[in-house]
């Protein structure tokens, strides 16, 4: 029960806290004022749910509210088998990096029916872009995931944190954390492979979305940026590892930190064309991801 009160405490408070980042270095970034504070993500809520909802020509309904349901439940159940402290995980399977990988997967379900219920041109191409570009950024967490278990010689999560008592996975394998805040960028559609919501699609899957269904599907997203944040702090830095304080509190720090970094590099580089992109994935993203897999077997050698 601790350990369901800890998973939904931290969607809650990384919803909140990676859109008050957002607001934030926006803001830096294109030279206006921080308006709001800390409070703004609710004011921005409270106004989408104000707002009027409009529908499309004979959309499919149903899937329309189920993909922001089914997005956010995919962050939720990967969220489930990182531990908060030892013991201390709402699904502390054998088999955890196993589970997170098929939510990855599921995230292409998700986002291809969000642009293809609203029955309408540019949301569907942006679901497409994201089956593009998705199913290849996936290999980058079965890669660098994999190498990650190898000193554990587990995949449950918990015993990749016990394995980083001594050193972090970070120091071991420093391709392994950076090639994972891309995957994430992927698949929470923000940033540099932000190809399903971009702006030359008009916001594509959610360019025909206002009201609240707009606002469930940001708050969706945010989940799943919150959830990339937890596991990779887990798996590279140490999760619940540290001194003096309670391992919940090391896990919500190191996931702060990531989720900074993550925000940040998706306010700042820009989007490549997708053929571009899809040359990046195949020639060089996948090759240094299996070079740190070669990094990590070698390390894991007696």
């Amino acid at each position: 029960m601790i350990a369901i009160v800890l998973v939904v405490v931290m969607l809650l408070t990384g919803i909140w806290f990676a859109a008050t980042i957002q607001r934030l270095i926006f803001a830096k970034v294109s030279g206006g004022g921080f308006q709001g504070g800390l409070l703004a993500p609710f004011a921005e809520a409270a106004r989408l749910l104000l707002q009027q909802s409009i529908r499309t020509e004979r959309p499919d309904r149903v899937n329309w509210v189920l993909a922001p349901v089914l997005y956010f439940a995919l962050a939720a159940a990967g969220l489930s088998v990182v531990s908060f402290a030892r013991g201390l995980a709402v699904a502390d399977l054998d088999s955890g990096i196993v589970l997170w990988g098929a939510c990855e997967a599921l995230t292409i379900v998700a986002v291809f029916l969000h642009g293809w219920s609203a029955n309408s041109l540019l949301p569907l191409i942006g679901g497409y872009r994201f089956v593009a570009i998705g199913l290849p950024a996936m290999l980058l967490s079965m890669f660098v995931l994999i190498g990650a278990a190898l000193p554990a010689q587990s995949l449950a999560v918990s015993a990749i944190v016990e394995s980083q008592r001594e050193l972090w996975n970070v120091v071991r394998q420093p391709l392994g954390l950076p090639l994972f805040l891309l995957l994430g960028l992927a698949i929470s559609l923000r940033g540099p492979f932000d190809y399903a919501d971009s702006a030359d699609l008009a916001g594509g899957t959610q360019s025909e979305t206002s009201g609240s269904a707009r606002l469930a599907w940001a708050i969706a997203r945010l989940a799943m940026l919150t959830a990339f944040a937890a596991m990779g702090a887990s798996v590279f830095l140490g999760g619940y590892l540290g001194p003096w304080l309670p391992g919940p509190v090391w896990l919500a720090l190191k996931t702060a930190v990531l989720l900074v970094v993550m925000v940040w590099l998706g306010q700042r580089f820009a989007r490549f064309q997708v053929a571009r992109m899809m040359t990046l994935l195949w020639t060089v993203l996948l090759p240094l991801s299996f070079l740190d897999l070669a990094i990590a077997g070698v390390e894991a050698l007696p």
